[in-house]
């Protein structure tokens, strides 16, 4: 069996999530004042967004250090799948604040309201700017870790929303229609469907056990079968304990004449050939009369 005993989720920057946290969370209060101020709900609305990129961050901190606490008698694997209950946990909030901003701007359309543009349109330029800089700390990570991607697409959502408030506020500016800034609160708000439905989807196929999204267990069952010795292969199963670290378990049936020990290092060197992700196979070879087992641990 190959082993990679170092969780990836160990490995994460932990200096440029703290950096992310902070200029987001702390920008998050400013959008909210600057909501508040200038009567613009598509600002508190951002606000809510950013609120979500904190939280986002706060539990990938958490997963991380979550991540790194040794295995024990009653967690053999680890902290490491903390990473994905977070993440679950996140997509869950982020659905309910969501569902909160589509109702306060829907009830807001038709109201008078005075919005003052100048001020509105200086918190949205800043609030892309931290946008920008939290994506540029995250991008180098985003691939590494479930919790810093979905931390990354709500950043970089949120980026999309202080474009659109910059673009309201021009358009509020040069002809006076408040109502744009309730249209603008309800546009953010479906925004974030379809992200949280992703990642609420692939947290989802991770704890109930199911095949990695970018793996094909067909694939890997057809490449064990056709390496030189193998007679079949049965009770395969294919699933990750994290995103990043898949695991194979698999009973290999072997032609009589071949040697077990022979067999299996060539079967996975097939495939960390084909999958260089996949480094945690077990597999129990036996022959075809069951007169011999082996148990690779």
């Amino acid at each position: 069996m190959a082993h990679d005993h170092q969780h990836d989720i160990s490995k994460l920057p932990e200096t440029r999530l703290t950096i992310a946290f902070a200029l987001t969370a702390g920008f998050m209060l400013v959008e909210v004042l600057g909501g508040w101020l200038t009567g613009s709900l598509a600002l508190i609305s951002d606000a809510m967004h950013m609120l979500t990129d904190s939280i986002a961050l706060l539990l990938a901190l958490i997963a991380i250090y979550a991540g790194r606490k040794a295995a024990d008698l009653l967690r053999t694997y680890g902290y490491a799948r903390f990473e994905v209950l977070a993440a679950a946990a996140n997509a869950l909030i982020l659905l309910a604040v969501a569902i909160y901003i589509l109702y306060a701007a829907i009830k807001r359309i038709g109201s008078d309201s005075d919005i003052q543009t100048l001020g509105m349109l200086l918190v949205a330029v800043a609030g892309l700017i931290v946008n920008l800089v939290s994506m540029r700390l995250l991008s180098k990570a985003k691939d590494e870790s479930l919790n810093v991607k979905g931390a990354y697409l709500e950043v970089w959502a949120d980026m999309l929303g202080s474009l659109a408030v910059i673009i309201g506020a021009i358009i509020i500016w040069n002809t006076g229609w408040q109502w744009v800034d309730s249209v603008l609160a309800v546009l953010i708000g479906f925004m974030v469907f379809p992200r949280t439905w992703v990642l609420l989807k692939e947290c989802l196929n991770l704890l109930l056990e199911g095949v990695p999204s970018h793996m094909d267990v067909q694939e890997i069952e057809q490449l064990i079968t056709e390496t030189e010795g193998v007679a079949s292969v049965h009770d395969l199963h294919l699933w990750a304990l994290t995103q990043n670290k898949p695991m194979l378990t698999a009973h290999v049936v072997l032609k009589e004449g071949f040697a077990s020990d022979r067999v299996r290092l060539a079967i996975e060197q097939r495939i960390s050939q084909s999958f260089a992700t996949l480094k945690h196979t077990t597999l129990q070879m036996e022959y075809a009369d069951n007169s011999e087992n082996e148990h690779l641990h």
